[in-house]
């Protein structure tokens, strides 16, 4: 009779372990209670991830960024991040996010004339001035915003030099003491040469190497999974070596930049799985063209089983 219990707790055991497999699969998670009279399991909505919306990308239904604050709002986004705002005064931005009531958790630095295919200054030489008054800029910025993160941009530089390398550290060392001042986090980025030529931090050994180097808890690295896939692959194992130093993720899909969701190279599904397994519990930001509404678009979140 024990041999015939065990057995059939054994084919109970298999059939369970069978169905949170499919389960885990629609983006479910189970918790340790059940009813041992009946074997069931309690099921609970997956709600780790925490998406900002990309107002540089997204909801571009309006041609205002400051307009796009209440748009992400309406669509049911806490968070956002967003590019400098090019054109707007400190008080117009904060009063959108203020009404949109909306967390600010990322601001791009003052990149410069963008007209002039500007991107920032931290990697050029002689420039140094120029990099100080933008970065003063984006502070302000930033604590208008109650904003605790500023991606520092490195520039373009066609054929890095070692005096590249150094301004870059030195600048770099600057931003991270001011900014460790006013309790912000410096982040940088690499950006992929294919769809960004010649931006100066394009490789993401480099971009860990100076983090190291620097070795502060006011400079982390931002990964950005469309630049990563796009530069060399292997996500698993650069997101499991780059974890403890990272400090923002963002994501689109390869190679068109749309939603995680859309044909491409990424199965966001496990990626997200993995982000989770490895105990990644910022926010990840959504850097993508939405490829119709911004709105409708969101419609992946649910379907992966996530929400905002």
């Amino acid at each position: 009779m024990a041999t015939k219990r065990a057995a059939n707790y054994a084919k109970v055991s298999e059939r369970t372990v069978k169905r949170i497999r499919e389960e885990n699969k629609l983006g479910l998670e189970f918790g340790d209670d059940y009813n041992s009279s009946h074997t069931k399991w309690c099921r609970v909505a997956r709600v780790t991830m925490k998406f900002a919306s990309n107002l540089s990308f997204m909801f571009g239904e309006s041609p205002i960024i400051t307009e796009r604050y209440l748009l992400a709002k309406q669509a049911g986004f806490k968070a956002v991040e967003t590019g400098f705002p090019l054109g707007f005064s400190v008080q117009e931005v904060a009063d959108a996010r203020s009404k949109a009531d909306v967390k600010q958790i990322l601001i791009n630095i003052f990149t410069g004339d963008v007209t002039k295919g500007e991107l920032g200054f931290t990697a050029i030489p002689g420039k140094e001035d120029e990099f100080r008054k933008s970065l003063g800029l984006t502070i302000e910025y930033a604590k208008a915003l109650d904003c605790k993160k500023i991606h520092i941009m490195s520039g373009k530089v066609e054929s890095p030099t070692e005096l590249n390398d150094s301004t870059y550290e030195s600048n770099l060392r600057y931003a991270v003491e001011k900014l460790q001042t006013e309790d912000i986090i410096a982040l940088i980025e690499p950006i992929n040469n294919i769809t960004v030529p010649n931006y100066y931090l394009n490789n993401f050994d480099k971009a860990l190497e100076i983090v190291k180097k620097i070795n502060s808890p006011h400079l982390r690295l931002m990964l950005d999974l469309f630049h990563l896939q796009h530069a060399r692959g292997n996500i698993t194992r650069t997101i499991k070596e780059y974890l403890p130093y990272l400090g923002h993720v963002q994501i689109a899909q390869v190679p068109d930049r749309h939603e995680p969701d859309t044909a491409g190279e990424i199965d966001y599904r496990y990626i997200f799985s993995l982000l989770e397994k490895e105990g990644y519990n910022d926010y990840i930001g959504l850097e993508y063209k939405p490829k119709a509404g911004s709105a409708e678009g969101l419609k992946w979140i649910k379907n992966f089983g996530y929400t905002l």
